[in-house]
């Protein structure tokens, strides 16, 4: 069983602590909810996985209970503490921001990491979520997949088709080589305190090696979709946009991720 908002609550208690809304801790307190992520990520006994943002531990038990190899990375050094205090060495306890320069996955994780393969399992930090998908998405092929919990605006922008609002850098980064499916919706109640937005749970599944200079191709992507509503004839030279087929007049977000793709290789 996974812990009951009354657990959490003498957890941070006993140690005069409270959430703390600047770093995003809201904590999963559905049990069926985290058995279904688990479930999900598919590890086992031996699996190495990554967990952002452990909170009081509720996932890194349920993961140790499953036989993973689990290293944590917990900003708020009170709950890195609590974490250690109640685990000790069954789980590889890292304190630090998960991201580091050009917000990608920080040298800390990635001297831990090394190159052995490894899935993230997590309930995400709402501000560290979109880079930290994107970069492991990006550049980290030893990346199994990733298995998290986000904002469903979050989600949606993963799963959302060209054309559509939610169409934008996030989604074109990630499934430019994974595969996206929804897990499960949650609503504020499975949160203690709760949000206010709805949360989803998410699978990012690896299908290839990315193509290219990804960083390239991400500054290309980032810079049409910073001017979303603008004709691509008016940021691109005419000519290079209709050499790949594709009308001047139209806009970044009515591009297919294959559109994408030929336009970043024809610009200069």
């Amino acid at each position: 069983m996974g812990q009951t908002v009354g657990d959490i609550k003498a957890l941070l208690a006993a140690r005069g602590l409270r959430p703390r809304h600047r770093f995003g801790q809201n904590f999963l307190i559905d049990d069926t909810k985290v058995q279904s992520l688990l479930d999900a990520s598919g590890v086992g006994q031996g699996d190495l996985v990554l967990e952002v943002g452990p909170g009081t531990g509720v996932l890194t038990e349920a993961l140790l209970d499953r036989g993973a190899d689990v290293v944590t990375c917990e900003l708020d050094r009170d709950l890195t503490a609590l974490v250690r205090d109640r685990l000790g060495d069954r789980v590889h306890v890292i304190e630090g921001d998960c991201l580091g320069v050009g917000r990608t996955v920080s040298a800390d994780i990635a001297n831990v990491l090394g190159d052995r393969p490894f899935t993230l399992v997590a309930n995400l930090p709402y501000d560290a979520a979109s880079p930290l998908m994107a970069s492991l998405a990006m550049h980290w092929p030893t990346c199994r997949g990733q298995f998290v919990t986000i904002q469903k605006e979050v989600a949606d922008r993963l799963t959302a088709e060209p054309g559509t609002k939610a169409w934008g850098p996030l989604g074109v980064l990630v499934r430019r080589t994974c595969d996206v499916r929804r897990v499960a919706v949650l609503p504020p109640g499975c949160f203690w305190p709760q949000p206010k937005v709805h949360s989803a749970m998410v699978g990012i599944t690896p299908r290839g090696d990315w193509p290219g200079d990804a960083d390239a191709f991400a500054a290309f992507v980032k810079q049409l979709f910073a001017a979303r509503r603008k004709q691509l004839g008016s940021m691109l030279e005419g000519a290079v946009v209709t050499s790949v087929g594709i009308d001047p007049k139209r806009r970044a977000d009515t591009l297919t991720l294959e559109e994408l793709e030929l336009l970043a290789a024809a610009a200069p």
